[in-house]
């Protein structure tokens, strides 16, 4: 017997983008757009009468815009998951942000391009894989890991380029030095808990990529800023390492890590996207690996996708530590559960104890 397809409802006060947005899913058998709706107020009566997997949510609209639509949904319908539809202007930006933040659990920008074919596309390519990892809280992987099963045990098989450096169960553990989080899907609100939880005098320095476009990740930075109280910036080329302070990828950049005159700096570049994504979470586990070695930290948060793997067999093969979210608190599990499933995390923890987990850390350990 199929699956029931994912229902989507599409809330939009533009009848063009409603249109452009339904005809980008209706090429995928396992979605059916549901219904529209031309503000949050009409989204939530229609809502009341017809079952609704995931909502398509403009963020400025009239009547209702998309903050309270987004907070009223979280409240009447707890578990509808949320994409917010946002225009590429800095106060369509900020909000976006918020409502991230508040636990919607993605964003893709409106079509900017004159062309509706290239839109349904750029549409397309955004949203299928998106709604499919979240509707109906189905996981992105069909796998189930017991976790303790699934930690590292012993190191990864070496590739044809590598020899593995350790073994698991003979490693020494050495202090971090850096802490490097990587995250997709439900990141912001991920973030937004576990930032807060960390020390403002937490000693290493502390990079983070979350997938999102250009323009939202210094507002990004600036709200992990405000709640965790410890100085967080857009990471900018050449910008020197410093322990109090936490770097965020600049959307649509790749971050890295780099060495000036014996100073570890971050490097942003153009290089092409990985695994779809740019920033991708390879390029900073793969430099951190490759700059701070077994003092390496290493997080993975929820997000959807493999983005961060191979990152993250480089970690594990010079002797860092890898902490993966657990599935039952993670919006989509692909990203930790790719890690999970690899053999390549040391500890699988709900987001509620991977802070604790990382101050644990702080101590030396032989």
């Amino acid at each position: 017997m199929s699956p029931q397809p994912i229902r989507v409802l599409i809330v939009d006060d533009s009848a063009v983008i409603r249109g452009l947005i339904s005809k980008s899913l209706e090429q995928e058998p396992e979605i059916i757009v549901a219904g529209t709706a031309m503000n949050g107020e009409r989204a939530l009566s229609w809502m009341r009468a017809n079952p609704v997997d995931v909502v398509i949510l403009d963020v400025e609209m009239p009547v209702m815009d998309g903050l309270t639509a987004l907070q009223r949904i979280q409240s009447d319908f707890p578990d509808v998951p949320v994409i917010m539809a946002s225009g590429l202007t800095s106060q369509g930006a900020k909000t976006t942000v918020k409502a991230l933040s508040l636990g919607a659990v993605g964003c893709v920008a409106k079509p900017q391009t004159a062309s509706a074919a290239e839109s349904i596309r750029v549409l397309s390519r955004e949203l299928v894989m998106m709604i499919k990892a979240v509707g109906g809280k189905r996981s992105s992987t069909t796998q189930t890991v017991t976790p303790s099963a699934a930690l590292r045990t012993e190191a990864p098989a070496a590739s044809p380029a590598s020899t593995p450096l350790f073994k698991r169960n003979i490693k020494f553990y050495k202090q971090p030095e850096v802490l490097v989080i990587g995250t997709s899907t439900g990141g912001p609100k991920a973030l937004a808990e576990l930032m807060p939880q960390i020390p403002v005098d937490f000693p290493m320095p502390i990079l983070i990529v979350q997938h999102m476009p250009p323009g939202f990740t210094e507002i990004l930075a600036s709200h992990i800023q405000k709640d965790s109280g410890r100085i967080t910036v857009e990471a900018k080329h050449d910008q020197p390492l410093e322990s109090n302070k936490t770097y965020v990828a600049p959307g649509g950049s790749h971050m890295l890590i780099g060495e000036r005159n014996g100073q570890k700096v971050t490097l942003i570049n153009q290089a092409p996207p990985e695994h779809f994504c740019r920033p991708s979470v390879n390029p900073l586990f793969r430099t951190a690996a490759e700059h701070y070695g077994s003092a390496t930290l290493a997080v993975m948060l929820t997000g959807m996708g493999e983005d961060g793997i191979e990152g993250s067999h480089e970690v594990a093969r010079v002797g860092g530590t890898i902490i993966a979210q657990d599935e039952a608190s993670s919006v989509v599990w692909g990203m930790p559960a790719a890690v999970v499933m690899a053999g390549l995390a040391d500890k699988v923890l709900p987001l509620s104890e991977i802070a604790a987990e990382i101050k644990s850390h702080c101590l030396v350990r032989a």
